[in-house]
């Protein structure tokens, strides 16, 4: 196992540049003046373009123009937002909580809900419980996530106003921003429970709850579907139908014999639903106006802001490596074929 580990980090590095070079490539379609804009906001003045091309050596050859980037990029300097007039490093450390509190948040429901409904459906093969969480399956992968977004915003927060939008009420929002509360984290839930405020957390979590469905809707299709399929094969097993001939009950058939085994494939579905959260964090923190990443992105872009735009794709493509790393280490630990292999 420690083998397999060593031999997944030492490619690691390697992804990383490949990444690297892609996104400092995207730039080298642009001329030495066209970049020099990204540098500077309005109107620049006579001869401004000429000094930045050559401060920053813009009409370098382009190893020397990657090196220097690469260089810039691991001391932590990743440019300046232009939308957001403050470096990108300092934009990300900024709007990274809300990001980081509302994937956290999205991962509980996507692991126990997901994977929970694939097994009850499987187990419920071709009755009423399995129909219908096949069309709840469906339904996930058939909506968009921004129409789904709008569609629980007018249903849940317009028409009955069951929860609100936004990340707080106006009056935790007050108590957050007084001295007598103490940011730890800057994530909302965490920091009301070290405040000890959980009138803060209950209105936080009350936030999330649109957000979150929304975010995570899409990944419990996908385990629902997965785990379904990868329980039925299980099922079906020699080993499993020994196990119902010894007499042992069902739910000790299910739970000690089946669901472990049909765990394994479900594992490789962790890095698509990192993607698949990463991804719709952009819709899901516009439609629900939420200042995080996904906000930040969608802003620089419609702001033209490609320093910020590629920063933050150069950092949710370093989250991505490390995700689907984490995944392959947890599915060699489930499957010791993988390690071996």
């Amino acid at each position: 196992m420690l083998a397999y580990i060593i031999r997944r980090l030492l490619i690691l590095p390697v992804i990383v540049i490949g990444v690297s070079l892609l996104i400092f490539g995207m730039t080298q379609f642009l001329d030495e003046y066209q970049r020099a804009t990204l540098f500077i906001t309005g109107v620049p003045r006579p001869g401004t373009m000429e000094r930045i091309i050559e401060t920053y050596g813009l009409n370098d050859p382009i190893h020397e123009q990657y090196l220097r980037w690469a260089g810039e990029v691991l001391r932590g300097n990743l440019g300046y937002s232009k939308s957001t007039n403050q470096p990108v490093a300092d934009a990300i450390r900024h709007f990274m909580p809300a990001t980081l509190e509302l994937t956290l948040w999205s991962v509980i429901p996507i692991m126990v809900i997901g994977i929970q409904l694939g097994v009850i459906s499987a187990v419920h093969h071709n009755r009423f419980l399995d129909h219908f969480m096949r069309i709840f399956s469906i339904v996930g992968w058939s909506f968009p996530t921004f129409v789904f977004g709008i569609f629980v915003l007018m249903i849940f927060y317009a028409r009955l106003d069951w929860f609100p939008a936004g990340r707080l009420s106006i009056w935790a929002d007050q108590v957050v921003r007084s001295a007598e509360f103490t940011r730890y984290t800057q994530m909302n839930t965490v920091d009301a429970l070290f405040n000890l405020r959980p009138d803060i957390f209950w209105d936080a979590l009350r936030h999330l709850v649109l957000p979150v469905i929304t975010l995570s809707y899409l990944s419990w299709a996908l385990l629902l579907r997965v785990t379904r399929s990868s329980m039925l094969e299980v099922l079906r097993a020699d080993y499993v139908t020994t196990a119902r001939a010894k007499g042992l009950k069902e739910r000790e058939v299910i739970n000690r014999h089946a669901r472990r085994n049909a765990l394994i494939p479900v594992a490789t579905i962790g890095g698509l639903t990192v993607v698949f959260l990463l991804n719709g964090v952009v819709i899901t923190e516009t439609v629900f106006n939420i200042r995080g990443m996904g906000w930040f992105a969608a802003n620089a872009a419609l702001n033209l802001d490609v320093v910020s735009v590629l920063g933050f794709t150069l950092f949710t493509a370093v989250i991505l490596i490390v995700g689907n790393l984490v995944v392959d280490v947890l599915y060699a630990f489930l499957d010791p074929r993988v390690r071996l292999g």
